[in-house]
């Protein structure tokens, strides 16, 4: 699936202390995280350390304001 062809966002549950990469740069194989696809460009991941377990909404559309995340533009 493509990082910003899906139309709604990616949810992933992470759990305290968990690190993941994600894609900034709508290029990747696997999204929403980062798989190098970036290489030779300006782009590098989003380092993202969950602060608590539970639920995080990423941007799946393309049209959020808060990048990576999801700020529901998807549904406007």
């Amino acid at each position: 699936m493509a990082m910003y062809g899906k139309g709604s966002p990616h949810i992933e549950e992470l759990k305290s202390g968990d690190t993941v990469y994600i894609c900034r740069c709508g290029k990747t194989g696997n999204a929403p995280y980062c798989d190098g696809s970036h290489s030779g460009t300006n782009f590098t991941p989003l380092v993202h350390t969950a602060d608590k377990d539970g639920a995080v909404y990423i941007c799946g559309c393309g049209k959020t304001g808060n990048t990576p995340f999801c700020d529901g533009s998807h549904s406007k």
